[in-house]
Protein backbone atom coordinates (compact mmCIF):
# COMPACT_ATOMS: atom_id res chain seq x y z
CA UNK A 1 0.00 0.00 0.00
CA UNK A 2 1.29 3.40 -0.90
CA UNK A 3 0.77 6.34 1.37
CA UNK A 4 -0.31 9.62 -0.11
CA UNK A 5 2.27 12.35 -0.43
CA UNK A 6 1.26 14.51 2.53
CA UNK A 7 2.77 17.96 2.95
CA UNK A 8 2.71 17.41 6.73
CA UNK A 9 2.37 14.44 9.02
CA UNK A 10 -0.79 13.98 11.03
CA UNK A 11 0.03 13.30 14.70
CA UNK A 12 -2.66 10.63 14.89
CA UNK A 13 -1.18 8.92 11.83
CA UNK A 14 2.28 8.84 13.41
CA UNK A 15 0.82 7.35 16.59
CA UNK A 16 -1.15 4.70 14.69
CA UNK A 17 1.75 3.63 12.45
CA UNK A 18 4.31 3.89 15.25
CA UNK A 19 2.19 1.81 17.61
CA UNK A 20 1.74 -0.90 14.96
CA UNK A 21 5.52 -1.25 14.55
CA UNK A 22 6.09 -1.22 18.33
CA UNK A 23 3.35 -3.83 18.66
CA UNK A 24 5.04 -6.08 16.08
CA UNK A 25 8.38 -5.53 17.82
CA UNK A 26 7.17 -6.79 21.22
CA UNK A 27 4.99 -9.64 19.89
CA UNK A 28 7.76 -12.21 20.62
CA UNK A 29 6.82 -11.76 24.29
CA UNK A 30 3.37 -13.10 23.43
CA UNK A 31 4.62 -16.00 21.31
CA UNK A 32 7.01 -17.02 24.11
CA UNK A 33 3.94 -17.63 26.28
CA UNK A 34 3.03 -20.33 23.74
CA UNK A 35 6.42 -22.05 23.70
CA UNK A 36 4.77 -25.42 24.26
CA UNK A 37 2.95 -25.18 20.91
CA UNK A 38 4.98 -26.21 17.81
CA UNK A 39 5.62 -23.23 15.44
CA UNK A 40 3.62 -24.67 12.51
CA UNK A 41 0.64 -25.52 14.72
CA UNK A 42 0.80 -22.04 16.23
CA UNK A 43 0.75 -20.47 12.75
CA UNK A 44 -2.27 -22.60 11.79
CA UNK A 45 -4.14 -21.34 14.86
CA UNK A 46 -3.05 -17.79 14.13
CA UNK A 47 -4.55 -17.98 10.63
CA UNK A 48 -7.71 -19.80 11.78
CA UNK A 49 -8.62 -17.37 14.58
CA UNK A 50 -7.58 -14.38 12.45
CA UNK A 51 -10.00 -15.54 9.76
CA UNK A 52 -12.90 -15.69 12.22
CA UNK A 53 -12.03 -12.31 13.74
CA UNK A 54 -11.62 -10.42 10.44
CA UNK A 55 -14.83 -11.99 9.15
CA UNK A 56 -16.64 -10.40 12.09
CA UNK A 57 -14.91 -7.08 11.36
CA UNK A 58 -15.94 -7.34 7.70
CA UNK A 59 -19.57 -7.88 8.71
CA UNK A 60 -19.43 -4.86 11.02
CA UNK A 61 -17.87 -2.74 8.25
CA UNK A 62 -20.41 -4.03 5.68
CA UNK A 63 -17.59 -5.19 3.40
CA UNK A 64 -19.16 -8.49 2.29
CA UNK A 65 -20.04 -7.24 -1.25
CA UNK A 66 -16.42 -6.06 -1.70
CA UNK A 67 -15.09 -9.43 -0.51
CA UNK A 68 -17.38 -11.35 -2.87
CA UNK A 69 -16.16 -9.19 -5.76
CA UNK A 70 -12.56 -10.12 -4.88
CA UNK A 71 -13.40 -13.83 -4.83
CA UNK A 72 -15.03 -13.51 -8.27
CA UNK A 73 -11.97 -11.79 -9.77
CA UNK A 74 -9.82 -14.78 -10.76
CA UNK A 75 -6.59 -12.83 -11.22
CA UNK A 76 -6.97 -10.92 -7.97
CA UNK A 77 -7.95 -14.08 -6.12
CA UNK A 78 -4.86 -15.90 -7.46
CA UNK A 79 -2.60 -13.05 -6.33
CA UNK A 80 -4.05 -13.06 -2.83
CA UNK A 81 -3.74 -16.85 -2.70
CA UNK A 82 -0.03 -16.39 -3.39
CA UNK A 83 0.32 -13.66 -0.75
CA UNK A 84 -1.52 -15.92 1.71
CA UNK A 85 1.15 -18.59 1.22
CA UNK A 86 3.95 -16.03 1.52
CA UNK A 87 2.66 -14.51 4.77
CA UNK A 88 2.10 -18.02 6.17
CA UNK A 89 5.74 -18.86 5.48
CA UNK A 90 6.80 -15.57 7.07
CA UNK A 91 4.72 -16.15 10.20
CA UNK A 92 5.90 -19.75 10.60
CA UNK A 93 9.59 -18.90 10.27
CA UNK A 94 9.25 -15.93 12.62
CA UNK A 95 7.51 -18.00 15.29
CA UNK A 96 10.18 -20.69 14.80
CA UNK A 97 12.85 -18.01 15.37
CA UNK A 98 11.13 -17.05 18.64
CA UNK A 99 10.81 -20.68 19.78
CA UNK A 100 14.40 -21.60 18.82
CA UNK A 101 15.90 -18.47 20.44
CA UNK A 102 17.10 -16.98 17.14
CA UNK A 103 15.42 -13.57 17.31
CA UNK A 104 18.68 -11.77 16.51
CA UNK A 105 18.67 -13.41 13.08
CA UNK A 106 14.96 -12.59 12.67
CA UNK A 107 15.71 -8.94 13.45
CA UNK A 108 18.43 -8.95 10.78
CA UNK A 109 15.89 -10.28 8.29
CA UNK A 110 13.50 -7.40 8.87
CA UNK A 111 16.33 -4.86 8.65
CA UNK A 112 17.19 -6.37 5.24
CA UNK A 113 13.57 -6.35 4.01
CA UNK A 114 13.56 -2.72 2.70
CA UNK A 115 16.69 -3.49 0.68
CA UNK A 116 15.03 -6.61 -0.73
CA UNK A 117 12.07 -4.44 -1.76
CA UNK A 118 14.44 -2.09 -3.62
CA UNK A 119 16.04 -5.06 -5.42
CA UNK A 120 12.62 -6.45 -6.41
CA UNK A 121 11.61 -3.07 -7.79
CA UNK A 122 14.69 -3.09 -10.00
CA UNK A 123 14.54 -6.73 -11.09
CA UNK A 124 10.78 -7.18 -11.52
CA UNK A 125 9.47 -3.68 -12.21
CA UNK A 126 12.43 -2.26 -14.12
CA UNK A 127 12.76 0.66 -11.72
CA UNK A 128 15.80 2.89 -12.08
CA UNK A 129 18.41 2.38 -9.38
CA UNK A 130 21.09 4.84 -8.36
CA UNK A 131 24.66 3.84 -7.63
CA UNK A 132 24.11 4.48 -3.94
CA UNK A 133 21.18 2.07 -3.81
CA UNK A 134 23.12 -0.53 -5.76
CA UNK A 135 25.87 -0.24 -3.16
CA UNK A 136 23.25 -0.69 -0.43
CA UNK A 137 21.95 -3.91 -2.02
CA UNK A 138 25.49 -5.28 -2.33
CA UNK A 139 26.14 -4.42 1.33
CA UNK A 140 23.01 -6.37 2.35
CA UNK A 141 24.20 -9.37 0.33
CA UNK A 142 27.62 -9.06 1.97
CA UNK A 143 25.97 -9.03 5.40
CA UNK A 144 24.27 -12.39 4.83
CA UNK A 145 27.44 -13.85 3.29
CA UNK A 146 29.72 -12.66 6.10
CA UNK A 147 27.37 -13.93 8.80
CA UNK A 148 26.98 -17.30 7.08
CA UNK A 149 30.75 -17.77 6.69
CA UNK A 150 31.58 -16.71 10.24
CA UNK A 151 28.81 -18.75 11.85
CA UNK A 152 29.48 -21.76 9.66
CA UNK A 153 25.88 -22.08 8.46
CA UNK A 154 23.57 -20.29 6.04
CA UNK A 155 21.49 -17.49 7.58
CA UNK A 156 18.27 -18.97 6.25
CA UNK A 157 15.97 -17.41 8.87
CA UNK A 158 17.00 -13.84 8.05
CA UNK A 159 16.89 -14.42 4.30
CA UNK A 160 13.58 -16.32 4.35
CA UNK A 161 11.90 -13.61 6.43
CA UNK A 162 13.26 -10.84 4.19
CA UNK A 163 12.38 -12.58 0.91
CA UNK A 164 8.92 -13.78 1.99
CA UNK A 165 7.90 -10.36 3.31
CA UNK A 166 9.57 -8.56 0.40
CA UNK A 167 7.67 -10.63 -2.17
CA UNK A 168 4.52 -10.32 -0.06
CA UNK A 169 4.77 -6.55 -0.26
CA UNK A 170 5.53 -6.68 -3.97
CA UNK A 171 2.45 -8.75 -4.84
CA UNK A 172 0.17 -6.97 -2.36
CA UNK A 173 1.18 -3.64 -3.92
CA UNK A 174 -0.25 -4.82 -7.25
CA UNK A 175 -3.67 -5.66 -5.81
CA UNK A 176 -4.86 -2.15 -4.80
CA UNK A 177 -7.22 -3.73 -2.26
CA UNK A 178 -8.23 -2.41 1.15
CA UNK A 179 -5.74 -3.79 3.70
CA UNK A 180 -8.32 -5.47 5.95
CA UNK A 181 -10.23 -6.84 2.95
CA UNK A 182 -7.02 -8.40 1.66
CA UNK A 183 -6.21 -9.97 5.03
CA UNK A 184 -9.77 -11.33 5.21
CA UNK A 185 -9.46 -12.98 1.80
CA UNK A 186 -5.96 -14.31 2.54
CA UNK A 187 -7.00 -15.95 5.81
CA UNK A 188 -10.22 -17.34 4.36
CA UNK A 189 -8.37 -18.85 1.41
CA UNK A 190 -6.42 -20.87 3.99
CA UNK A 191 -9.39 -21.36 6.34
CA UNK A 192 -10.47 -24.79 4.96
CA UNK A 193 -6.93 -26.15 5.38
CA UNK A 194 -6.44 -24.70 8.86
CA UNK A 195 -9.90 -25.91 9.96
CA UNK A 196 -9.15 -29.44 8.76
CA UNK A 197 -5.78 -29.47 10.52
CA UNK A 198 -7.21 -28.20 13.82
CA UNK A 199 -10.02 -30.78 13.67
CA UNK A 200 -7.52 -33.55 12.86
CA UNK A 201 -5.10 -32.49 15.59
CA UNK A 202 -8.01 -32.17 18.02
CA UNK A 203 -8.54 -35.93 17.86
CA UNK A 204 -5.02 -36.51 19.16
CA UNK A 205 -4.06 -35.93 22.78
CA UNK A 206 -0.73 -34.37 21.77
CA UNK A 207 -2.43 -31.43 20.04
CA UNK A 208 -2.36 -28.00 21.69
CA UNK A 209 -6.07 -27.32 21.25
CA UNK A 210 -8.33 -28.12 23.02
CA UNK A 211 -6.33 -30.49 25.24
CA UNK A 212 -4.06 -27.88 26.84
CA UNK A 213 -5.05 -25.82 29.91
CA UNK A 214 -7.66 -23.11 29.34
CA UNK A 215 -5.12 -20.19 29.50
CA UNK A 216 -3.14 -21.69 26.58
CA UNK A 217 -6.30 -22.17 24.51
CA UNK A 218 -7.33 -18.59 25.31
CA UNK A 219 -3.93 -17.31 24.16
CA UNK A 220 -4.26 -19.24 20.90
CA UNK A 221 -7.68 -17.68 20.24
CA UNK A 222 -6.49 -14.19 21.18
CA UNK A 223 -3.70 -14.52 18.61
CA UNK A 224 -6.29 -13.83 15.90
CA UNK A 225 -7.29 -10.33 17.04
CA UNK A 226 -3.69 -9.54 17.95
CA UNK A 227 -2.71 -10.30 14.35
CA UNK A 228 -5.37 -8.05 12.84
CA UNK A 229 -5.18 -5.12 15.29
CA UNK A 230 -1.70 -3.79 14.36
CA UNK A 231 -2.47 -4.22 10.67
CA UNK A 232 -5.62 -2.13 11.05
CA UNK A 233 -3.68 0.56 12.93
CA UNK A 234 -0.96 0.50 10.28
CA UNK A 235 -3.53 0.91 7.50
CA UNK A 236 -5.10 3.85 9.34
CA UNK A 237 -1.73 5.48 10.02
CA UNK A 238 -0.14 5.07 6.60
CA UNK A 239 -2.90 7.14 4.97
CA UNK A 240 -2.09 10.10 7.24
CA UNK A 241 1.71 10.39 7.05
CA UNK A 242 4.47 10.89 4.49
CA UNK A 243 6.38 7.96 3.02
CA UNK A 244 9.64 9.38 4.39
CA UNK A 245 8.18 9.29 7.91
CA UNK A 246 6.91 5.76 7.36
CA UNK A 247 10.37 4.75 6.17
CA UNK A 248 11.81 5.90 9.49
CA UNK A 249 9.12 4.27 11.62
CA UNK A 250 9.49 0.84 9.96
CA UNK A 251 12.83 0.27 11.72
CA UNK A 252 11.14 0.37 15.12
CA UNK A 253 10.03 -3.25 14.69
CA UNK A 254 13.44 -4.93 14.10
CA UNK A 255 15.20 -2.54 16.50
CA UNK A 256 12.83 -3.45 19.36
CA UNK A 257 13.09 -7.13 18.45
CA UNK A 258 16.88 -6.94 18.54
CA UNK A 259 16.86 -5.25 21.96
CA UNK A 260 14.33 -7.78 23.23
CA UNK A 261 16.44 -10.69 21.96
CA UNK A 262 19.73 -9.49 23.47
CA UNK A 263 18.63 -7.69 26.63
CA UNK A 264 15.38 -9.49 27.41
CA UNK A 265 15.92 -13.06 26.24
CA UNK A 266 19.69 -13.20 26.69
CA UNK A 267 20.54 -14.18 23.10
CA UNK A 268 24.20 -13.81 22.10
CA UNK A 269 25.16 -10.94 19.82
CA UNK A 270 28.28 -12.49 18.33
CA UNK A 271 31.02 -10.88 16.23
CA UNK A 272 29.39 -12.28 13.10
CA UNK A 273 26.15 -10.55 14.07
CA UNK A 274 27.99 -7.28 14.71
CA UNK A 275 29.53 -7.35 11.24
CA UNK A 276 26.30 -8.37 9.53
CA UNK A 277 24.23 -5.70 11.26
CA UNK A 278 27.00 -3.17 10.61
CA UNK A 279 26.82 -3.84 6.87
CA UNK A 280 23.02 -3.58 6.88
CA UNK A 281 22.90 -0.39 8.97
CA UNK A 282 25.45 1.25 6.66
CA UNK A 283 23.33 0.14 3.69
CA UNK A 284 20.20 1.68 5.24
CA UNK A 285 22.11 4.93 5.89
CA UNK A 286 23.17 4.93 2.23
CA UNK A 287 19.53 4.51 1.13
CA UNK A 288 18.47 7.32 3.46
CA UNK A 289 21.14 9.62 2.03
CA UNK A 290 20.09 8.75 -1.50
CA UNK A 291 16.45 9.55 -0.67
CA UNK A 292 17.50 12.84 0.93
CA UNK A 293 19.54 13.89 -2.12
CA UNK A 294 16.67 12.98 -4.45
CA UNK A 295 14.21 15.06 -2.42
CA UNK A 296 16.64 17.97 -2.38
CA UNK A 297 16.89 17.88 -6.18
CA UNK A 298 13.16 17.56 -6.75
CA UNK A 299 11.28 20.77 -7.63
CA UNK A 300 9.10 22.19 -4.89
CA UNK A 301 5.38 22.05 -5.71
CA UNK A 302 2.41 23.45 -3.87
CA UNK A 303 0.31 20.69 -2.32
CA UNK A 304 -3.27 20.45 -3.47
CA UNK A 305 -5.88 21.42 -0.90
CA UNK A 306 -7.38 18.51 0.98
Amino acid sequence: MNAPNHAKDDTTGILFAGFSYVFWGVMPLYWRLLDAVPPFELTVHRIFWSALFVAGVALARRRIPHLLAIFRDKRLFATLALTAVLISINWTVYIYAVASRQLVEASLGYFITPLISIALGVLLLGEHISRLRLIAILLAAAAVLVQSVMLGHFSWIALTLALSFGFYGYFRKSTHVDSMDALTVETWILFPVTSALILFWGTHEAAAFPHTPLPVSALLILGGPLTALPLALFAAGVRRIRLSTLGFLQYLNPAITLLLATLGFGETFARADMLAFGFVWIALMVVSLDSYFNRAKAPVSNPEPA
